[in-house]
């Protein structure tokens, strides 16, 4: 298989570049083994092999919450004595999606095959990821698959509620928005024409900022279907631009500078990062393994930059407390002062998990008083344009009516 990769060597340098390997984990041992660290990878595909791929796959998808109860599951009926391939027929029958009934199907007859579970998964990992399988992995050559798999399902079930809540809180502020954009495109195309012929009729001299209306009204008048196909095209040159390296990486760095978003965002990805870590760790997985499976779950392209180059560090012997103090703008003072007790004491895994608490609890707080803090912020920007328009729109009437 074809994949298109990023990776970094231990002084931090970026290569790009194209191979032919069976799977990702080939791909990452290669690179390491030339002393690079793999950051992100994805398969190159023709257009019509992507189409047949997906034509074969069953309607609908297989959701976050459907994987943790998959790894919940597992994890009970395997406890109870069950063995992994009667567990997963039970699993397939109680599913309803017809995608993931057909995934836990093939992974069951690998299985009888003679292949690992964690193999199994291999074959989807973009339905499962990086963590799902590497836990597994984990709790396969350690005998303790059970805890491996009750581990994952509350680090999923963790990572899934914090969305959710970031996700609500968003949404306030996003209908807002989408109404004042239709709003004002209603305006534009209906009350502005009827503004503009009045203002043509009294022959008034108009302001700028009026002149500028009018043209945005007549060009959304005659011209809406360019105006909306013009749209659509930058929406999607924009979403190509945000899946390439680059975009990622300078998206990351404005959303962490946005206000309230920013400090939110970094929170939220501290949060994930040190319970990832965690968990991996109390998987028996070594630090550097962490990090490199860590750097590809957090969202947020600077993070994954400072954990990719951290693995390289820590090869060389340094502290990863040490490490993180370098990255002052992503890690405050209390993530590296904690870690540098774990790692002192060696309970890292048990810090790392205390770091994660902290900052979901504060995650909790802060989208709970987002509402509260956008509110006021919304209203001055909406009060802003209103008036705006106000001004632009009727002053020059009143100007006209004064000098009558």
């Amino acid at each position: 298989m074809l994949y298109h990769y990023t990776a970094v060597d231990r002084a931090g340098a970026t290569q790009k570049g194209d191979r032919e390997v069976p799977d990702e984990k080939a791909l990452a041992k290669a690179l390491r083994d030339e002393g690079f660290l793999l950051v992100s990878a994805r398969t190159r595909i023709s257009p019509l092999a992507h189409i047949a791929r997906i034509a074969s796959m069953p309607f609908g998808g297989v959701s976050l919450l459907e994987r943790i109860v998959f790894a919940r599951n597992l994890a009970v009926m395997i406890g109870a004595g069950l063995s992994m391939t009667r567990a997963l027929e039970a699993q397939e029958e109680q599913t309803r999606s017809r995608q993931f009934k057909k995934i836990i199907r093939g992974v069951r007859e690998s299985i009888l095959g003679g292949v690992s579970f964690s193999q199994s998964l291999e074959s989807h990992r973009k339905i499962f990821g990086d963590l799902f399988i590497h836990m597994v992995e984990a709790g396969e050559v350690s005998g303790k698959l059970e805890k491996s798999l009750k581990l994952l399902s509350r680090q999923m079930k963790r990572d899934y509620d914090l969305r959710r809540k970031v996700r609500g809180a968003m949404m306030y502020p996003s209908i807002v928005f989408m109404a004042l954009i239709a709003i004002g495109v209603l305006m534009l195309i209906y009350v502005v024409p009827t503004l503009t012929q009045t203002f043509k009729e009294l022959g008034i001299k108009l302001p700028l900022t009026t002149r500028v209306i009018i043209a945005a009204s007549e060009f959304a008048t005659n011209y809406i279907f360019f105006a909306l196909g013009g749209l659509l095209i930058v929406i999607y040159l924009f979403y190509l631009w945000f899946r390439s390296d680059s975009g990622k990486r300078v998206w990351g760095i404005i959303f962490l500078r946005l206000p309230v978003f920013g400090p939110l965002t970094k929170k939220l990805n501290i949060a994930r990062m040190t319970r990832t870590l965690a968990s991996l760790i109390s998987a028996g997985l070594s630090i550097t393994r962490s990090l490199e499976i860590t750097g590809r779950v957090v969202g947020n392209a600077r993070f994954q930059e400072s954990l990719g180059a951290s693995v390289g560090e820590i090869e060389k012997g340094r502290p990863f407390s040490e490490i993180l103090r370098t990255w002052p703008d992503l890690y405050p003072p209390l993530v590296f002062q904690l870690i540098s007790v774990g790692e002192e004491t060696g309970t890292l895994s048990r810090m790392l998990l205390r770091i994660a608490l902290f900052y979901e609890e504060d995650v909790n707080n802060t989208t709970k008083n987002l509402s509260s803090i956008i509110e006021p912020l919304m209203m001055i920007v909406i009060g802003a344009i209103v008036g705006l328009f106000a001004i632009s729109m009727i002053q020059p009437l009143y100007s006209s009516m004064a000098g009558i």
